[in-house]
């Protein structure tokens, strides 16, 4: 049936959300404002189809986007009104971009003839983002010519899909309109031939079929042969979102298994929470590589990153020292070697080189003498670890983590935080088969919009669970306004050293004053009052036991607070006493049985 319309605004707006329905979009997250009325009224009659969610705060409402983009793996819309509104998403489109994650934003904007006039709530918003954007464009005025309808239609599937080829991120498109706003009569516009439109031919032609094929190599990369020539070989699984984890996990063991080579997992690889797939896994590298005699035993003659590179520091530099050989395995376009080495970059996935096949055993079939000194390293440094952790009483926030990796339910969706946080995890997540989902912001690797970003991620998802820090909660506390229409679980554990913990750890703390009042930055807030003010559940934790009981189970619903209070200076002499010591305690003995062997 025909449908009518009583604005070209109207009419614009329908089929731009029409379209984005058609092509599978679910949710658009809608910040309030004026300009960009046509859109929120077009998306708020689009469901059940797709769910319209309203935040106040832009940056937070990017933020909540991003996290849902990374759980669904889809793109999601963020619109908003003109002016700096649009600004306020910047800090998610960068994230977005590194991290290569869709999102499709819509920044409603004034007509041409209104802008650089000193109009109100106008600014230039054409290319907004710079150079972040896979794609941005902004869109004609409203018409109702309909060559210029297919136009409109013809753009939103081209950004749809540029949102998600040939790589994952973010598409801009600036949308002009004049009044009327809201769907009015405008006699002025709608006089003389004015359309209506049937819907069901108008968009028959679009499917929410994944293109992919359009994108498709067609020939990938060959199975490097000569890799099985090597016997020192390691391969280094980086920080990696999947929607597919254990399909992951397998192509990677495969890969080891065949080669022979450890695999040198980072915490925030899936790897170490699907840890019976892997014979050869490696999890305390860093805590291994602080061992200067040992590190010299271990130098690799061939690398093989698939993804990023971990966050241990210890290890970068060690590559650098060592400049072996290296691949990268990712199907990013971007440049991933931050090391500048002697890098081959493989654009594909550990997956495809899996199903392409790897061959038969190469002359470093039977396992040989350097990946048994890294396996009997990881099984001493792990135990020195796993012994030393329970023994500890007192509250510290390197124990979080650790405790996390053993009681968490299986398959919760954990989001962990930048800072020291995620350090933690790299240095003392254990290894288990509880499939925990990791997320992150590593892209960026700020701490804009954390509590947003998890608040997306568990929307509509398993109870999910968050590990942060004060300063990066306290951030993002306007994450929290949208607390009467989450749908959902997080729990937050969050570390209250009441400062930036990551900067004990540098250099710069030796230099006070100036560190406390400019680099630690101690906000000094009482969370129990905090959650009050925003309605949010709070517990302080008093013992290990007690946050153990509070992780597992996990509730059904609502968001509340853990709150662990640590001291931040004891944390970090705890670390800087600590960190070295586990290898050297576990590995000299060991070190000089190799020696010997």
């Amino acid at each position: 049936m025909p449908l009518t319309f009583k604005n070209l605004n109207e009419l614009w707006a329908y089929v731009l959300t029409e379209t984005l329905k058609r092509l599978g979009l679910t949710y658009a997250v809608i910040c309030p404002g004026s300009r960009s009325t046509p859109l929120a009224m077009a998306f708020a009659s689009s469901t059940p189809h797709i769910e319209g969610i309203s935040i106040l705060d832009e940056r937070s409402a990017a933020f909540f986007a991003l996290g849902i983009a990374k759980a669904t793996g889809k793109a999601v819309v963020v619109v908003c009104s003109s002016g700096t509104a649009g600004a306020n998403f910047y800090p998610a489109v960068i994230e977005a971009t590194y991290s290569r994650v869709p999102l499709l934003i819509l920044t409603a904007d004034r007509p041409q003839e209104m802008r650089e006039c000193h109009s109100g709530q106008t600014i230039d918003q054409l290319k907004l983002y710079g150079n972040y954007p896979n794609w941005h464009t902004e869109l004609a005025l409203p018409s109702k010519d309909m060559a210029i309808l297919t136009y409109l239609r013809q753009t939103i599937i081209y950004a749809w899909e540029r949102t998600l080829y040939p790589v994952p991120g973010v598409v801009h498109l600036n949308i002009p309109f004049r009044d009327p706003l809201v769907p009015m009569n405008d006699t002025n516009l709608i006089t003389g031939n004015f359309p209506s439109l049937d819907s069901e031919e108008f968009f028959s032609h679009i499917t929410s079929l994944t293109p992919a094929l359009a994108y498709s190599r067609g020939n990938p990369f060959p199975y490097p042969q000569e890799w099985q020539e090597f016997k020192r070989g390691i391969i280094i699984a980086g920080v990696a979102q999947l929607s597919q984890p254990r399909e992951y996990c397998q192509a990677i063991a495969q890969l080891s298994q065949t080669l022979k080579f450890p695999v040198l997992a980072e915490g925030l690889s899936p790897l170490r929470n699907y840890a019976n797939l892997n014979l050869y896994l490696i999890s305390t590298y860093d805590l291994i590589l602080r061992n200067p005699e040992l590190t010299k035993e271990l130098t690799p003659e061939i690398v093989i990153q698939v993804g990023e590179m971990p966050t241990s520091k210890i290890l970068r530099n060690w590559l650098n020292i060592t400049d072996s050989r290296r691949w990268v395995i990712e199907k990013s376009d971007q440049n991933l070697d931050s090391l500048h080495g002697r890098t081959i970059h493989l654009r594909m996935s550990v997956e495809e080189i899996a199903r392409e096949g790897l061959g038969g055993p190469g002359s470093n079939y039977s396992v040989n003498k350097y990946l048994n000194l890294w396996c009997d390293a990881e099984i001493k440094v792990r135990s020195a670890v796993d012994n030393k952790m329970p023994g500890i009483g007192e509250l510290f926030e390197s124990k979080v983590a650790w405790l996390m990796s053993k009681i968490l339910p299986e398959n919760t969706p954990l989001f962990i935080g930048n800072s020291m946080p995620v350090r933690d995890v790299e240095f003392f997540w254990k290894p288990n088969n509880l499939n925990i989902r990791p997320f992150f912001n590593r892209g960026a690797n700020g701490i804009d919009g954390t509590l947003s970003t998890a608040l997306g991620i568990a929307y509509r998802q398993q109870s999910s669970v968050m590990l942060t820090g004060d300063l990066a909660l306290l951030h993002d506390t306007n994450g929290f306004l949208m607390r009467n229409k989450f749908a959902g679980h997080l729990t937050i554990v969050l570390i209250n050293n009441n400062g930036g913990g990551i900067f004990e750890m540098l250099p710069i703390a030796k230099f006070d004053p100036p560190f406390e009042e400019f680099f630690a930055t101690p906000q000094d807030i009482n969370f129990a009052q905090l959650c009050t003010t925003y309605g949010i559940e709070h517990e302080l934790i008093t013992s290990w036991e007690h946050l153990q009981q509070k992780l597992n189970p996990l509730p059904n619903r609502g968001i509340r607070v853990l709150e662990v209070q640590t001291n931040r200076k004891l944390d970090a002499k705890w670390r800087q006493d600590n960190l070295g010591k586990f290898a050297t305690d576990a590995l000299n003995c060991h070190y000089k049985e190799f020696q010997s062997s």
